[in-house]
Formats: structure tokens, sequence, C-alpha cells
């Protein structure tokens, strides 16, 4: 019985996924919209700056600052 119960909502994950991916198109992205002004592309230098290393730069800052920051290490240390 649990088995079914798999199956069937794996079907009924997939016939969703199929149908959301059916109906949006992506060709409806290329017809320009009023008052739209797109400025030029990013490189791929630009791309990679700024969606990957900009998050593990500000990864690490925040990380750092937390562990300067930390506290428990101090008490621990001491007593």
């Amino acid at each position: 019985m649990d088995k079914k119960n798999a199956l069937r909502a794996g079907a009924l994950a997939a016939g969703t996924t199929l149908m959301m991916l059916l109906m949006s198109s992506p060709a409806l992205a290329l017809t320009r919209d009023d008052g739209d002004d797109p400025g030029k592309g990013l490189s791929v230098a630009d791309t990679l700056g700024l969606f990957v290393a900009a998050p593990i730069v500000l990864f690490l800052v925040i990380a750092g600052l937390v562990m300067v920051t930390d506290k428990t290490r101090k008490r621990a240390e001491q007593g």
C-alpha cells in the first residue's frame, strides 16, 4: 500500500512539473514590454564576479566577523 502511494505522489509531481514547463513559454521573454529599457549585457567575468566571487567574499567577511567577535572561546580559555 505504501509503494502505491509513493508511485501516485511521484506521478503527480512529474505531471505537475511537466505542465508547469509546458505552460511557461520562454518565447514570451523575447517580446518587449512598454517601458522596458535593458542595459548592456554582462561579460563572463562580470557574471562570475557578481554571482560567484561576491557571495563567497561576503560569506568569508561575515564568517570572519563572527569568529573575531566570538566571546565563548575567550570564556572557555579563561575558566
